[in-house]
C-alpha cells in the first residue's frame, strides 16, 4: 500500500498537515513546540512548511515529506527486526 495515499485519505487531501495534528497522530509524545525544536535542530528529519514568510506564521509538514519520513523509518525498522532473527535482505 502507498503510504502517501493512506495519508492523503487520513488528512482528507490536505498538502500540509500542521503540527499540531502531526502531535497527536504520530508525535504523541511530543508537545508542538518540542517537535518545532527536534525538526529545526535535525533531530527529526523532516522539513518544515510556513505558509508566508513571517515568524508567526504558521508552520506544518508536506503530505509527501510525512509520508518519506514513515517509509524510513518503516524501513528502518524492517532491518532491525531481520537482524534480531537473524535473517538476510
Amino acid at each position: 500500500m502507498n503510504t502517501t495515499f493512506l495519508l492523503m485519505a487520513q488528512y482528507q487531501g490536505a498538502a500540509v498537515i500542521p503540527l499540531e495534528r502531526l502531535c497527536a497522530d504520530y508525535f504523541s509524545h511530543l508537545t508542538p513546540a518540542k517537535l518545532r525544536s527536534k525538526i529545526v535542530a535535525g533531530i527529526i528529519d523532516l522539513p518544515l512548511v510556513r505558509i508566508e514568510n513571517s515568524q508567526k506564521a504558521a508552520q506544518g509538514v508536506h503530505l509527501t515529506d510525512l509520508a518519506r519520513y514513515l517509509d524510513v523509518q518503516r524501513e528502518r525498522a524492517v532491518i532491525e527486526n531481520d537482524k534480531l532473527h537473524n535473517r538476510a535482505r
